[in-house]
């Protein structure tokens, strides 16, 4: 029987494990790391330039005379510089030879290790380790480190390391320490820690930095104390143009627009930053028209003042303008596409969302995100788009490199396969996610109440609680209307049971209406009117309309005109409960009854709207080549049926 060989081990994991042996074993490292005179008589191997440097490294002789300084031609330091990126093999080998030599414990070889080391977040643990050993370190390399954690988003990593390793190495901070830690405070909210490293600036004397103290004034405005960034913007120092868009930038963060505005009338000068900074701070606070004004007045803009503005317009909800900009733009770039789609989408103009969508497509000057297909995935869902849905979905698959689904991207897949009626698929994605949101199990379960498998709903439900995930009022909202749709009573009562009693959900007029909704389906019109008796608030007129829509399906003529009544004293200038109240008294022949409610309609100027068919919508204008002529094809059938059968009548 063949044996399988085995797999060689790489030659750079020998190397990292002679590195990991030599961290845990720095008592044995040499103290010296150059030979003294009598180490050059010693035979030397025929080798490689690197070996034999690591060679001529290990001790021999007397350690009482001290080591020449160190210099960037050192062999091992110019074999370091040749080694590439620290992923590299190569590079590991030559660490590995700096650490076993003992020259990694110098402060200017463990400068050459640590920066390539920060280059990559999966190898700052290494360049930490290899900081612990060096003999006297200093400020540079504490700053790599820290820098390095700050730009790969992992503050508490950075804060950790500069308590457990630069402190207690009493590594003196320099003017660019304060800078890294105001920033890293300012990231982490901690407002205690803010003036205590303040106060360590201002007794090392770096407070009158201009580059440390505007840090520490965007660290004070970003932690909210306005205050004392007052009061370094008002001492009597040289200040920049940085120095005043702190400080406006720091009022605009606290809502201080006023403050912020006053500020920048008095600036001595300008530039293209303050004038985006000013101009956010006026949209933050719907002050559009303050807003439109800089912009006018401005002496150059780029695309973020463009942006900054449309985004204004769009929060605010004021349509018109906000296309106008956008077609008034020099240039659109992502940003831009993904405002106007997330605005359609938000207003329900979904028709419009996929026409800029196809527009932003056909010009190409910016490649969908993920943002981009969050908006087009909602129009689709709202419009039972499966077609266009698909075809999102394979761009995403084809572009997997530079599109990557996040939580929000695949529950926006989710709804919309669930939505159009695509369960197999809606199930297919939800079943790859690796990380679920509540909204992500909502749309699973309000997708298969809507297409009436409520008992699929009911065990995804359970699903849910079992995986520990938060319910919310939504997911209630989502199961009781899918065992309404399903004709489950007892199961939408234990639920409903379960989000007063165990989750302590006050339940909504949402609620309510679903539960009516449940009731009147089965016709248990007395157990919904004790229901609608009990809320603790206020009946809407939605929940009375279910329950009365309900009365007039099983026959329940006086409860519904109980209803009825009570509907119309509430929504007096509104047509619909006139309608409903005049249909049962008609049902029961009560024609006094229903020519008074007539007189009161026409009294108070209500009439029905005038009724138009979905077909002839999209015949006119709505609908594709293609569906039209289905239509088309089919009224012409539907009309040959009619015929044949009067002429056999």
């Amino acid at each position: 029987m063949a044996v399988k060989p085995k797999t060689a081990a790489r030659t750079s994991s020998r190397y990292l494990d002679h590195l990991l042996l030599s961290l845990r074993n720095r008592s044995r490292l040499p103290a010296r790391i150059w030979p003294d005179d009598d180490r050059h008589h010693l035979p030397q191997p025929p080798s490689s330039s690197v070996a034999a440097a690591a060679a001529a490294a290990i001790p021999v002789g007397d350690d009482s005379q001290p080591p020449p300084p160190l210099k960037l031609s050192h062999p091992l330091l110019r074999a370091l510089e040749a080694s590439g990126p620290a992923s590299t093999p190569r590079f590991s080998q030559t660490l590995a030879r700096i650490v076993i030599s003992g020259l990694s414990r110098h402060r200017l070889a463990a400068g050459r290790l640590v920066k390539p080391l920060c280059a990559s977040p999966s190898s700052i643990p290494l360049a930490v380790a290899l900081f612990s050993g060096v003999d006297d370190p200093d400020a540079f390399l504490s700053n790599i480190i820290l820098r390095a954690y700050i730009n790969f988003d992992q503050p508490h990593q950075a804060l950790d390391f500069f308590r457990r390793y630069a402190l207690p190495s009493s590594v003196p901070p320099n003017h660019f320490t304060f800078p890294l830690l105001a920033k890293l405070l300012a990231e982490l909210g901690l407002a205690r820690e803010g003036p205590c490293i303040h106060a360590l600036a201002s007794r090392l004397g770096f407070e009158f930095d201009l580059y440390v103290r505007n840090s520490f004034i965007h660290m004070y405005s970003s932690l909210g104390d306005v205050d004392s960034a007052r009061k370094l913007f008002d001492l009597d120092l040289d200040s920049d143009i940085v120095t005043w868009n702190s400080m406006i930038d720091g009022y605009i963060k606290n809502g201080m627009v006023d403050y912020a505005r006053s500020l920048f009338d008095h600036m001595p000068e300008t530039d293209l930053v303050t004038w985006n900074v000013m101009i956010a701070g006026h949209t933050g606070v719907g002050e559009m028209d303050a807003a439109d004004h800089l912009f006018v007045k401005m002496p150059e803009r780029d695309s973020v003042t463009w942006n900054t503005l449309l985004d204004g317009y769009a929060r605010k909800g004021e349509i018109a303008s906000a296309r106008q900009l956008f077609d008034k733009m020099p240039i659109k770039n992502l940003v831009s596409w993904n405002i106007m789609l997330a605005l359609c989408s938000r207003i329900k103009d979904y028709r419009e969302c996929l026409k800029l969508f196809d527009s932003m497509i056909a010009i190409e000057d910016a490649k969908p995100d993920n943002a981009t297909l969050v908006s087009v995935l909602t129009a689709c869902a709202h419009l039972d788009d499966l077609v266009r849905g698909k075809w999102i979905h394979s761009l995403i698959m084809d572009r997997s490199e530079t599109i990557r689904p996040d939580v929000l991207l695949s529950t926006a897949l989710v709804n919309m396969y669930s939505k159009c009626g695509d369960m197999s698929s809606a199930a297919e994605v939800f079943d790859s996610m690796e990380e679920r949101s509540v909204a992500t199990w909502n749309s699973m379960i309000i997708g298969y109440g809507l297409h009436g498998n409520g008992e699929k709903a009911l065990e995804l439900f359970i699903e849910m609680e079992k995986a520990g995930q938060d319910l919310n009022e939504t997911t209630f909202v989502c199961i009781l209307s899918a065992c309404a749709h399903g004709g489950m009573i007892m199961e939408g009562w234990w639920c409903f049971d379960r989000m007063v009693r165990i989750y302590k959900i006050q339940p909504r007029p949402d609620h309510f209406g679903c539960m009516l909704d449940l009731l009147g389906r089965a016709g248990f019109l007395s157990v919904s009117k004790k229901l609608v008796d009990g809320l603790l608030i206020e009946p809407v007129p939605a929940l009375l309309g279910a329950l009365m829509s309900a009365c007039s399906t099983h026959c329940n003529w006086k409860l519904g005109e109980i209803i009825g009544k009570k509907l119309i004293e509430m929504k007096s200038q509104e047509i619909g409960p006139y309608v409903l109240l005049s249909n049962i008294y008609a049902a029961q022949g009560k024609w006094d009854d229903v020519a008074k409610l007539r007189e009161m309609m026409n009294k108070n100027s209500l009439q029905n709207g005038v009724g138009f068919s979905l077909v002839s919508s999209v015949l006119e204008n709505n609908g594709s080549v293609g569906k039209r002529n289905m239509i088309l094809s089919m009224l012409c059938e539907m009309g040959s049926s009619i015929k044949m059968s009067l002429y056999n009548h």
